[in-house]
């Protein structure tokens, strides 16, 4: 495969070289208030501003702007398999609504600078909330519907809202999520309870109590505010936008702090350069608004884009595994986004499904939140007949940081790989005894030279020493980024993320990337998916041991069937990857623990097969897929 790229390489070159010329010219994609007077002050490493003086405002950009273009067109698509809704609305309605939350959120005394933190399930309240914020100047912190009680108490506590906006009940997979009970609990857990509690009733926990004089009903504000008209609070590009909390080593999460202006800056210039979204087309993302995905490509990224964007309600398999297909079909977006788990998911479905319905109008599919295996890849660019875009990034950088740039040279897409440094990034593959930076194939920590691009966070919300500490501290001999992942760079220039530096399995003294493994096991041909982790083991320190769900049952039907398969899976991996691979035990299940986003549970995994308790397991989708890891370690 040719390594030329010359388009690319001098785009990305010059956003390195020149930074402030180039992203300059990127500045020019949104509408100022006031023009900047910096484009980067790096004078305290390594925090770094971006737009000084600047001022601007995220939902502007992301509505006012396109109101004498395309009022009339489609904004926002809410679908919901749960509750079998569908309802559009156009640039002006989503206007006319954001301006309703936005006097309702007023009126409950929310000014700049305060907190709102966002508790609801995927429905359009949740985006008009958002954008309302965004609006007034408040900050929004979104935390996944669903998460216990003292988790969200956490958040309370760290992020001291005035204000929390939910609902009475979320659905998943037809069945009532409820919502109130658990957050009503954490205020009753908080230190610092919000003076208003905001309630979207959607009528399905009957049951739900209202607390008076702090609980109020977002329908009776909402009728009282219908002509409302609430001018835009315009910020210094570097005042914070929004707060989202990643789970940290410490057990106390942390609050990604994102800015105002160099995120409606990063997001607008990847709808251009890396998603090839154009205004007037529509964006399919399948994530959830609890997640960076959902903020970036779901609310954000689409609509200052002047796109349609469309918001799903549902699971990829309900009411059928063709559910995603049909929305193609009916709604004709152009790019969708997607995670390496759905598409698993999917790719263990009766495969007419995909041939039932016309998904011609998608011109590329994107995969991120985790290694994409190269069977899988190479699976659904095979199914679909597209461009299949891995690619890679984090809840702290807001927006790619490995990526194809189609917008910019279509260069050929290799399986397993998002492909090379997003414009902005200088990245390197870090050696970890010493920082030296790591020749082709040669595993290494991926790690980012600073200035980070704009729309990466900026700190830790409230711990400017944290974000030093967790992010620049990898390295005592170079203040670089440190993403905490492994990833190599074949001789074409492409990279390849081997999964978390504290996923990495130590054998005897050898390091192997959990993706390795599981991508050996996956070249059996009865293996649709696999988890690995690394076990404790007296002699050699850790062992891999594998959980892997197969696509014939029959083939494991009974204790000797089962043993015999596994002996083969051990053979396939010793073939793939070699004897220092083999996993120690390969456990075969019919399911996969996982969050309701999709994440992997590997940790939890690997705590139940070291006999350590599991910890807090309230975002799992499916608790039958822990009784089956357990019975698996029990040998029934």
């Amino acid at each position: 495969m040719a390594a030329e790229y010359n388009v690319y390489k001098a785009f990305h070159q010059r956003s390195i070289t020149d930074r402030e010329g180039f992203w300059a010219e990127q500045g020019q994609l949104i509408d100022w208030h006031k023009p900047w007077t910096k484009v980067l002050d790096y004078s305290r490493p390594p925090f770094a501003k971006w737009y000084v003086g600047g001022e601007t405002n995220l939902c502007h950009n992301a509505i006012d702007r396109h109101l004498d273009a395309r009022a009339d067109q489609k904004a926002l698509v809410y679908l919901s398999t749960e509750v079998d809704v569908e309802q559009a609305y156009t640039y002006r309605e989503l206007h006319a609504e954001v301006n309703r939350c936005a006097a309702i959120l007023q009126s409950l005394g929310v000014a700049k600078g305060d907190r709102v933190i966002i508790y609801m399930p995927m429905i359009p309240e949740a985006a008009f909330a958002m954008l309302a914020c965004a609006r007034i100047g408040a900050i929004h912190s979104v935390v996944f519907g669903g998460f216990a009680a003292s988790s969200l108490a956490a958040r309370i506590d760290d992020a001291k809202p005035k204000l929390v906006v939910s609902s009475d009940a979320g659905m998943r997979a037809g069945k009532a999520v409820p919502y109130k009970h658990l957050l009503d609990e954490a205020i009753r857990l908080s230190s610092f309870p919000p003076e208003k509690v905001l309630l979207v009733n959607r009528g399905i926990d009957k049951g739900m109590a209202m607390v008076a004089g702090r609980d109020e009903d977002y329908a009776e504000l909402r009728a009282r505010h219908m002509d409302a008209k609430v001018p835009v609070t315009w910020l210094e590009s570097n005042e914070p936008s929004y707060i989202l909390y990643t789970s940290g080593t410490t057990g106390k999460p942390k609050g990604v702090q994102r800015d105002v202006g160099g995120h409606a800056v990063a997001l607008t210039a990847s709808m251009k350069h890396i998603y090839c979204g154009a205004a007037g087309q529509t964006m399919f993302t399948t994530s959830d608004i609890g997640w960076v995905v959902g903020h970036s490509y779901i609310v954000y990224g689409p609509l200052l884009a002047g796109m349609t964007t469309i918001l799903y309600e549902g699971t990829p398999i309900r009411p059928d595994p063709g559910i995603w297909w049909k929305i193609v079909q009916d709604y004709k977006p152009t790019v969708m986004f997607s995670s390496p788990t759905a598409i698993r998911v999917l790719k263990k479905q009766d495969p007419a499904y995909l041939k039932k319905y016309d998904v011609s109008s998608i011109k590329m599919l994107f995969l991120a939140g985790e290694p994409l295996d190269e069977p899988t890849h190479r699976w659904i660019s095979d199914a679909l007949e597209i461009p299949v875009v891995d690619h890679y990034w984090q809840t702290e950088t807001g927006w790619p940081i490995l990526t194809a740039v189609p917008g910019i040279e279509k260069t050929p897409i290799k399986f397993g790989s998002p492909s090379f440094p997003a414009y902005g990034y200088d990245l390197k593959l870090l050696r970890e005894a010493d920082a030296s930076e790591a020749g082709p194939d040669e595993k290494a920590v991926v790690a980012i030279v600073p200035p980070l691009p704009p729309g990466v966070m900026s700190t830790v919300w409230g711990d400017d020493d944290r974000f030093v500490r967790t992010y620049f501290s990898t390295f005592s001999k170079k203040l670089v980024y440190s993403t905490f992942d492994w990833g190599i760079r074949d001789k074409d220039g492409y990279h390849f993320i081997l999964g978390r530096t504290d996923d990495v399995i130590n054998v005897a003294g050898h390091r192997l990337g959990t993706r390795e493994i599981e991508e050996a096991i996956q070249a059996h041909s009865n293996i649709a998916e696999v988890a690995v982790v690394g076990v404790a083991d007296a002699l050699k320190g850790q062992m891999p041991v594998a959980f892997a769900v197969v696509k014939d049952v029959s083939k494991i039907a009974t204790p000797a069937a089962r043993a015999a398969h596994e002996k083969e899976v051990m053979a396939t991996v010793d073939r793939q990857l070699g004897a220092i691979g083999r996993p120690a035990r390969v456990h075969f299940v019919t399911m996969l623990p996982k969050t309701r986003s999709g994440k992997m549970l590997r940790r939890t995994m690997q705590a139940l097969a070291e006999g350590r308790d599991p910890g807090d397991l309230t975002t799992i989708e499916d608790p039958t897929a822990l009784e089956q890891i357990r019975d698996a370690l029990a040998g029934r």
